[in-house]
């Protein structure tokens, strides 16, 4: 610091130094701190007060104010201000009505009381101010209305999904009946399949040999074609197509006139094979029961969807348990697979409706570790929806011949893409175990479990089954909406499970591209019946 005194000493000037000037400026900076805190809290409180008046306001308004203390008053404002309250301020008549039977509503004339929208209830209610229990009932009427439409138009979806599922497009029907009658007309339609120089390779166990069940041309061409065109050795893979008497004719005119050189093909009709013809044949007499029993025990689509106490999803259940899939011979003929090929070690067997997008060889590299079913499980994954699937999902536990043999929550496996390997199949007792749980539900009406042939197959192969990892198998595209188009792409088979099937225009539109990719519509066939991509 520098003192200056004039010559005339009238005055005394001082230069503050460095540090001094710094404190200063802290002095300073520190008094406009303390009036922005002064400002900030004068505003704060003209807040609060302002708060505590229109709140004191509220109360009095109300006719509830009884305090005359500040103290009192905090009390009774703090639970609003933290919106917690020690007990409810729910009047107990509305507990009273809503515990109360529901009645039924008739959904085609409900009458005029009963509010049909939101709106009309809100309406309705800031015009006439009705009581506690008034408002509560006419709550629970319009709750209870809207409920009722709602599962009527789920069992009407339902209902129509059960229909489209189950009827045959004409598309597909022309396709059958013009190759039908291209067997009968076009000697190049019935070509011995396969030639005589490949029969050998249909007992040759050097050879990837495949089985397809299907009495669906076009399904069954999407197989082929995608298996073939994927493989990276199709010279030794053999797939050997099942059908039925009817569907025998256009199949193999199909196959004659689009032949998947060089990989072989067999097609052949059940009544073809010797050990069918030989007698009686356990699959067909317990086809023929289970039919009866279905068609007594449900009554038919109608009766089922007839029924009041049943939930939507229970109803579906029942409808698709009378899908004729569950009743087709090629769902069920899988079970007689060591019978049917008595010469092979080991097939893959796949259904119809998926898409195979790699080569299917590595598949018998995998050891099985003496296991029959080699197949993937459906009780994990990213997708909940689908992979969410247990023994209780398919057998009632509440029956005790399930509950006293099973674990609920015990893994399931899917059906679709399979290897089975038939040899140890045949020192094992699957199909008789097959055979004597489906005669135990049909004496049980049904009791046991609903649908088709997965449940009789996850109790017979129970302990024989190979888990195999997920790629080589992903479910869901016939009823899952948001699968992934990539993880689709990645998966090695691809599975439209559901009834949304590839070739029905319930079809998901964003999934249908990864089968349709299989199909040649500049095809005179596919053209002349006017199957299109979309």
């Amino acid at each position: 610091m520098q003192l200056h005194i004039s010559p005339s000493l009238r005055h005394v000037t001082v230069f503050p130094g460095k540090g001094v000037r710094e404190f200063i400026k802290v002095k300073a900076g520190s008094r406009r701190f303390s009036y922005r805190m002064v400002l900030y809290s004068l505003l704060f409180f003209t807040f609060l007060l302002r708060f505590v008046f229109v709140m004191t306001a509220v109360e009095t308004i109300d006719g509830q104010r009884n305090c005359s203390s500040i103290g009192c008053l905090g009390k009774r404002l703090a639970p609003k201000i933290l919106r917690q309250t020690a007990t409810s301020s729910i009047p107990e008549v509305l507990y009273e009505v809503f515990e109360e039977p529901s009645s039924f509503i008739n959904e085609r004339n409900p009458g005029p009381d009963i509010p049909q929208s939101l709106e009309e209830f809100m309406a309705e209610m800031r015009d006439s101010r009705p009581d506690a229990r008034e408002f509560a009932v006419k709550l629970k009427s319009m709750v209870n209305y809207l409920e009722q439409r709602t599962r009527t138009a789920k069992i009407q979806e339902y209902l129509y999904r059960h229909v489209a599922s189950s009827s045959i497009p004409k598309q597909l029907y022309c396709l059958t009946l013009r190759l039908a009658n291209e067997h009968s007309t076009n000697s190049a339609a019935r070509l011995q399949l396969p030639p005589a120089e490949q029969v050998p390779y249909l007992v040759d166990n050097s050879f990837f040999h495949f089985v397809l069940a299907s009495d669906n041309v076009l399904a069954a061409s999407v197989v082929a074609n995608s298996l073939v065109r994927n493989s990276l050795h199709p010279e030794k893979f053999v797939l050997h197509i099942i059908t039925d008497k009817k569907t025998f004719a256009p199949m193999q005119a199909w196959f004659s006139l689009h032949p998947l050189m060089p990989a072989v093909i067999e097609v052949k009709a059940l009544h073809q094979f010797d050990w069918i013809s030989k007698g009686k044949v356990p699959v067909l007499e317990a086809m023929e029961k289970d039919q009866k029993a279905r068609s007594q025990f449900r009554g038919g689509s109608q009766a089922i969807v007839a029924s009041d106490g049943e939930k939507p999803h229970v109803i579906a259940s029942k409808l698709q348990a009378m899908s004729p899939k569950y009743n087709s011979i090629m769902n069920h003929i899988r079970i007689h697979l060591p019978e049917l090929f008595p010469s092979l070690n080991k097939i893959v067997f796949l259904d119809d409706d998926i898409v195979i997008q790699t080569d299917l060889s590595p598949l018998w590299d995998i050891d099985m570790n003496g296991k029959v079913n080699g197949a993937v499980q459906t009780c994990s994954g990213d997708d909940k929806f689908v992979m969410s699937k247990r023994l209780k999902n398919y057998l009632n536990f509440s029956h005790p011949l399930i509950a006293n043999n099973f674990q609920p929550d015990e893994c399931a496996w899917a059906y679709g893409m399979n290897i089975f390997d038939l040899k140890a199949w045949r020192n094992s007792n699957i199909t008789d175990s097959y055979y004597h749980w489906l005669q135990l539900n049909l004496k049980s009406d049904l009791s046991l479990w609903q649908l088709g042939t997965l449940p009789p197959g996850l109790i017979a192969f129970h302990g024989h089954v190979h888990v195999m990892d997920s790629f080589w198998h992903m479910l869901g595209l016939g009823y899952q909406e948001n699968t992934s188009i990539t993880d689709a792409e990645n998966a090695g088979v691809i599975h439209f499970n559901g009834r949304a099937k590839p070739w029905l225009d319930i079809a998901f539109p964003q999934l249908r591209p990864l089968w349709a990719k299989y199909i040649d519509f500049s095809d005179k066939y596919i053209k002349g019946c006017h199957i299109s991509e979309t």
